[in-house]
């Protein structure tokens, strides 16, 4: 008995999120076919100028734009970001650092504590079952 082995694939949006990249701004042969596991590897391993230039000047997806900016998926939402944005924009909100953005970081501030805590509780926790 032989056994084959498939190549995985995945879609262009599956592959852009994978990479951290807006699909929507991602070169017409990349948008239409198939990524396979070992092409995303490559990619990866060894970027293309033009994948080079997406990280660097975007447009970026709202994942990277969040993170960029120090907040939430939602807290975006919130703030009435929708659309991807280039490195430019997020540097010129960081600057002028608006009243919802603040807001947004406070709020991801606390969230993060809040994780640390019950983290730590956990741990305790363990610790006394342990002993």
């Amino acid at each position: 008995m032989t056994s084959h082995q498939t190549t995985q694939t995945m879609k262009p949006a599956t592959a852009a999120k994978k990479l951290g990249v807006y699909l929507e701004a991602t070169p017409a042969e990349f948008q239409e076919g198939v990524v396979s596991r070992a092409e995303l590897n490559a990619l990866q391993a060894d970027p293309p100028e033009w994948l080079r230039e997406l990280r660097r000047n975007g447009p970026h997806p709202r994942p990277v734009v969040a993170a960029k900016l120090g907040v939430s998926i939602s807290g975006l939402a919130r703030g009435g970001i929708t659309e991807a944005l280039t490195t430019e924009q997020i540097d010129a909100l960081k600057e002028e650092r608006p009243e919802w953005l603040e807001r947004e970081r406070a709020t991801q501030a606390d969230v993060r504590k809040e994780a640390q805590r019950v983290k730590e509780k956990r741990l305790q926790e363990e610790k006394k079952k342990q002993a």
